[in-house]
């Protein structure tokens, strides 16, 4: 059986990368709040971001994934990107197809529990 990229080895500028997300993870946390809390009515993507939220800080996740996942969320809350968020209708554009091909990477990573936990925090207001 042939493993799943996302289950490979790490490179060096990958481990790197992960060593630079894990000490500003808890700035990251808040951004994404902050920032979730200001557009989760307007951006359809809501959930998706919450479930790779959920997935990204979930101690059992893979290393890997979580890189993965960070990124994408890291790009989300970045007050600047290729298309300025305060555009309306296509400023988070970007964002969602960022994190698209995040979740698309990581497939078999978000789970149920993540996807769940996601919903009910919607359904709860944020």
């Amino acid at each position: 059986m042939m493993a799943e990229h996302w289950q490979e080895p790490f490179s060096q500028a990958e481990i790197a990368a992960m060593r630079r997300a894990t000490r500003d993870e808890t700035k990251l946390a808040a951004g994404f709040w902050r920032v979730l809390r200001k557009v989760a009515r307007r951006v359809p993507f809501a959930e998706d971001a919450l479930a790779a939220f959920y997935c990204a800080f979930d101690p059992a996740t893979s290393p890997r994934v979580k890189a993965i996942l960070v990124g994408a969320i890291g790009y989300f809350v970045l007050p600047f990107d290729i298309l300025p968020d305060v555009l309306p209708l296509i400023g988070f554009g970007d964002d969602a197809a960022v994190l698209a091909a995040a979740l698309a990477a990581v497939q078999g990573a978000v789970t149920k529990a993540h996807r769940d936990k996601a919903r009910q925090t919607m359904a709860d207001g944020l």
